[in-house]
């Protein structure tokens, strides 16, 4: 899909293919047509050809018989290349014509035994550490075709972090409203905080709970709005943004971002927690491995024990300990801010580039 509909790894290579182009590169992509778009055009300097595929489904199934479809159409459209990026299940399976380009497969979902079948595959590259551990586990014997290159952030740093005196008493959640991000976990937790907290904090969920778009459907979204019991006029459930502009703004007026996921074989990076530190908002995690590339507790941000017996309570005492300290949201959102910078369009695309340019030199 285009970026339109949100997604990291959409928003990530748009970005990374206008920064290639800069560069002097010829860059392809190869998408969904959708949402009006033409069948092809070219947006600063990137050609972009699309063809027809499948709206999102429940049933993963469908799903793999869906991609094989598109991948099978896909591969009459690719251009000759260097380098091919496949992002598809099936698209190292199915492309095995050498002049498409060598293949590098981007990681971007968490690895369910098909690395194994990737042979040709002379990068296998994954956004995060624990992404990188995750496919080295499965495919031991080829440990070193393995590399880990993080997504870039949506947008540039222009400006210093909003002050925190113009943020709001605000926790956001900003993503996907599906089960597996920890919202209902989130909802209790915020509901179970003392009165006195209770009172001075607002809860606002956004983001898209249509199946089509990823989410966990309308019957989830009013489990949650049940769930919020007595504190439901304390919590607020708001239609997703996609612009970049709205979204900045989003992050830029709360102040605590929180992406409780429980997704321990979903999540692969966390781009909408890196999008929250560049605007200066400090993020509450799960303790997942792909958070611990940005995210230290009480330093960048804070991170809640996912695993326990009790996770409800682990997540509410964490959300006490943080809200009853306000003072300390202003020093970590700066150094959230902070280590957001290691994440440019810049610096993450000239890791890509060298990448790219390591891997033809030998082959």
């Amino acid at each position: 899909m285009p970026p339109l509909r949100g997604g990291a790894i959409e928003k990530a290579w748009f970005r990374l293919g206008k920064a290639f182009a800069r560069k002097g590169h010829e860059v392809t992509h190869v998408s969904c047509l959708c949402d009006g778009l033409p069948a092809g055009d070219s947006i600063e300097g990137v050609s972009h050809v699309r063809i027809s595929g499948f709206e999102a489904s429940g049933s993963s199934m469908l799903l793999k018989w869906r991609d094989f479809r598109y991948v099978l159409r896909a591969r009459r459209a690719l251009p000759q290349a260097d380098i091919l990026v496949t992002n598809a299940f099936w698209a190292p399976l199915l492309v095995r014509d050498s002049s498409r380009g060598v293949l590098y497969v981007h990681v971007g979902r968490y690895p369910k035994g098909q690395m194994k079948l990737y042979g040709r595959a002379k990068r296998l590259q994954a956004p995060s550490e624990a992404i990188t551990a995750a496919i080295q586990s499965e495919v031991p014997s080829k440990a070193d075709l393995v590399k880990t290159i993080p997504y870039p952030l949506s947008w540039d740093l222009v400006e210093p972090a909003p002050a925190n005196e113009s943020r709001e008493q605000t926790i956001l959640y900003l993503g996907r409203i599906h089960p597996e991000k920890g919202l209902r976990e989130l909802v209790k937790a915020f509901s179970g905080l003392p009165d006195e907290l209770r009172r001075q904090w607002r809860l606002d969920v956004r983001g898209p709970w249509k199946v089509s778009e990823g989410g966990g459907g309308r019957d989830f979204l009013e489990n949650l709005k049940d769930l919020a019991g007595s504190a439901k006029k304390a919590i607020r459930f708001l239609d997703p943004v996609f612009d970049d502009v709205k979204l900045r703004k989003e992050l830029s007026r709360a102040n605590l971002f929180v992406y409780p996921s429980m997704a321990e074989r979903g999540e692969t990076f966390g781009l909408a927690v890196l999008e929250a530190m560049s605007c200066g908002c400090p993020p509450l995690v799960s303790g997942l491995g792909c958070f611990r590339d940005f995210v230290q507790d009480g330093s960048t941000g804070f991170v809640f024990d996912h695993r326990g017996n009790d996770v409800v309570d682990s997540l509410s005492a964490k959300m006490i300990e943080i809200l009853s300290k306000p003072d300390r949201l202003p020093v970590i959102g700066s150094a959230a801010y902070n280590q957001a910078e290691n994440f440019t369009l810049e610096r993450v695309s000239k890791r890509f580039l060298d990448d790219f340019s390591s891997i033809l030199s030998v082959s």
